[in-house]
């Protein structure tokens, strides 16, 4: 008979699991490697330009990290969700959250619509050399007077004989001024609301788009735009799956997006704070380092606390993704907390260096101001908060 202390360990043996094979490692270095030869030293000119070169999409597409979980007759990889967890993390930790933006908006975003939603034509046009690095796209949903509001959407897509015409605007696209193609969200049926939104597919030369890039605080590797849509016409198979289905398809991908957030704040304190630790070890005051001082290794202390914990939940989120499991609530707990627990940690490493933390020509400014765009882009802190109570509280199912 199992006594209650065996049956606890029992307990505690099936919940603790390897995520990460020797495989994975594997490919963790190949990727560091890359990124230092083709990423890290020239960041600060991405920064500086407002954008990555065309090269790097081909250079990632030829690696073939645009199609680690994709189906393999599109040239994807078809592995497992944690290689993915590992291109966050390393993208992560090259303070060019811009150049991570880039990559991920491409990658996460319009490519999983047209994998998940295109037809074979879609994925022939755009999926597969998506994954190759020939083209890359943008996804353009928020709006300037929605937001995180995705129902009070105002772009319309009004049926021409065998085309759409689609007027309307959008904002805070990334990839939204540069990309090739866009997948972009309108109401079919503005009377069903939420009911009545659709995807579409379309091509950047489309007559009646016009983008311009918006300055911003952080992220500046990436292109930003406000997007207008002025009678543009696009055919019939531009449609991106059903029609009216668009809002459905928006939020499957939401705990996606969001779980990718909670990864990319998990690794980027995580980096931030290794950052400020090697400048406390060699910065002194009063004759001994930094890192001497009680109160500041306390602080180290409850930062490293913190940030392993949200790591292991995120990793146990990963896991439940992986097996098709419901994680619209804990998604957004993840990437409530994560992102806080960046801000906290990059404002702490800031403080750590001192007046040498508000100078550019140290990381950690970079790093705040990357960070704070966190509790905003996918659906804001607040946003997440009413998620969390309206499942938590109301029990109400987002499926």
């Amino acid at each position: 008979m199992r006594t209650p202390r065996k049956l606890c360990v029992l307990a505690v043996k099936e919940i603790k699991m390897n995520y990460f094979t020797e495989e994975h490692n594997q490919f963790r270095q190949s990727l560091r490697d890359f990124l230092q030869k083709e990423v890290v030293p020239f960041v600060d000119e991405w920064e500086e330009v407002g954008n990555p070169p065309d090269s790097i999409w081909k250079k990632f597409g030829d690696m073939g990290y645009f199609g680690l979980r994709f189906p393999e007759k599109h040239g994807g990889l078809n592995l497992d969700f944690f290689y993915d967890v590992i291109l966050l993390e390393e993208l992560s930790k090259i303070n060019s959250a811009g150049t991570s933006a880039a990559i991920g908006a491409h990658t996460y975003l319009s490519l999983s619509h047209l994998n998940n939603e295109g037809s074979e034509e879609q994925k022939e046009k755009y999926l597969k050399p998506g994954i190759a690095g020939d083209i890359f796209g943008c996804l353009a949903i928020s709006e300037p007077f929605g937001g995180s509001d995705v129902a009070a959407m105002r772009t319309t897509a009004v049926k021409d004989g065998n085309d759409w015409i689609i007027n309307g605007s959008k904002t805070f696209i990334t990839n939204g001024v540069l990309s090739d193609y866009l997948v972009i969200s309108a109401k079919t049926d503005p009377e069903l609301k939420q009911a009545g939104i659709s995807m579409f597919v379309i091509d950047r030369n489309t007559v009646g788009l016009s983008a311009t890039k918006l300055d911003k605080l952080g992220w500046r590797a990436s292109d930003t735009a406000e997007m207008a849509f002025t009678d543009m016409r696009v055919p019939a198979n531009a449609l991106l799956g059903q029609e009216n289905q668009g809002f459905y398809y928006i939020m499957q991908q939401f705990a996606l997006e969001r779980l990718i957030m909670a990864i990319g704040g998990v690794a980027g304190s995580e980096y931030a704070l290794k950052y400020g630790l090697s400048y406390m070890r060699e910065r002194e005051a009063f004759g001994r380092p930094l890192t001497k001082f009680q109160e500041l290794r306390h602080r180290v202390a409850q930062l490293a606390a913190e940030i392993e914990q949200q790591k292991q939940f995120v990793y146990y989120l990963c896991d439940r993704f992986t097996k098709g499991e419901y994680i619209v609530k804990e998604a957004a707990m993840a990437k409530l907390l994560a992102t806080q627990l960046s801000d906290k940690v990059t404002f702490e490493v800031v403080q750590f260096l001192g007046g040498y933390g508000y100078m550019e020509d140290y990381q950690a400014a970079r790093m705040w101001r990357d960070s704070r765009l966190g509790q905003i882009g996918g659906g804001t802190s607040e946003i997440m908060k009413e998620i969390i109570a309206k499942m938590a509280i109301d029990e109400v199912k987002y499926n």
